[in-house]
């Protein structure tokens, strides 16, 4: 193959900016077809996007012989249901984070595409973002010398309408609250950074009420490497915080996940800041990899078994165990 030509099940509102139009501008990369369970819906993406056909039945999409290669772009609850259908089609897979609603869920995904033979690859997207990149080459030169912790807070007031909840703070959908959805980022960002998270504990609970699931989180893990680290995630709090900061022997790299500020670095030479510009389609670079990866001259950073460990850590977290 020449060029990889993809398609989407589940074109809403992540695929209008961060990940569908980077499929077509991606270099060797086409998207063929798009699938909605909402017809009307669906055709609307294909013209405005103007890809060539659109669905409104999965099994439609994935046995379309013009696809090559599968976006599933639904909610969590769909993942291990949707990627065992396209690997039993033969065709690879990228499925949107978190990977799937539980540990076990991830594992079952894994085996799927195994059995298969087929990649599976996950939108864990920050692995690599410019900015990110920058913390991580930071990190490998030792400008913090030897990394002794790492500590993660995000909080944000709380915002929902009880009679209208979106999906992500229910649980049978999402597999839990805004923690599932966002701390997710930061703690694969972490494993990417760090390597793995060997250890993790917790502490989840639901302080305002607004909703059935989690809103307020803490939790500490330690990394195969010797660094410890500690997070905070409270999701009805009177304002936004988004932070993370690697604290080394000789210095610290602080950051934000979601605002795109400067990277900071602070040694005893001072601070010194690095400020990117997000990407117009966040996923592009990722995206990128994953085609590089199937045309065989490169490697996707976010594959199953990745995203598998974030999911295995936020399980142990929340739930006291990997499920």
């Amino acid at each position: 193959m020449a060029t990889i030509r993809w398609g989407i099940i589940g074109c809403g509102d992540v695929t209008e900016v961060k990940s569908g139009p980077a499929l077509y501008k991606t270099r060797d990369s086409e998207l063929v077809a798009v699938m909605r369970r909402n017809a009307d819906k669906a055709r609307d993406y294909a013209v405005r996007h103007r890809v060539p056909r659109w669905y409104d039945q999965a099994d439609a999409l994935i046995g379309d012989p013009d696809v090559d290669a599968v976006y599933i772009a639904t909610p969590p609850d769909t993942h291990a249901h949707y990627t065992a259908q396209v690997a039993r089609a033969g065709k690879p897979v990228y499925v949107e984070k978190p990977m799937a609603r539980n540990h076990g869920e991830c594992l079952a995904m894994i085996d799927a595409c195994r059995r298969a033979g087929v990649p599976l690859f996950v939108a864990y997207y920050r692995r690599a973002l410019p900015a990110f990149l920058k913390v991580e080459s930071l990190v490998a030169e030792e400008a913090i010398g030897e990394v002794r912790f790492a500590s993660i807070a995000l909080c944000q007031p709380a915002s929902e309408n009880p009679d209208d909840l979106p999906w992500r703070v229910v649980p049978a959908i999402s597999g839990g609250g805004y923690f599932f959805d966002l701390a997710a980022h930061q703690l694969d960002f972490l494993d990417f950074l760090l390597g793995p998270i060997a250890q993790a504990s917790g502490h989840a609970t639901n302080q305002a009420g607004c909703y059935q699931a989690e809103d307020a989180v803490t939790a500490s893990f330690a990394f195969e490497s010797g660094a410890l680290g500690a997070g905070v995630w409270n999701f009805a709090a009177d304002q936004h915080r988004d932070r993370i900061e690697i604290v080394g022997d000789k210095g610290r790299i602080a950051f934000s996940t979601f605002a795109f500020t400067p990277v900071e670095l602070e040694t005893d030479a001072g601070t010194e800041t690095f400020a990117f510009n997000p990407p117009e389609h966040v996923q592009q670079p990722l995206i990128q990899t994953v085609v590089n990866a199937l045309l065989g001259r490169g490697a996707c950073p976010s594959t199953g078994a990745s995203a598998a460990r974030t999911s295995r850590i936020m399980d142990l977290i929340v739930r006291g165990n990997s499920t």
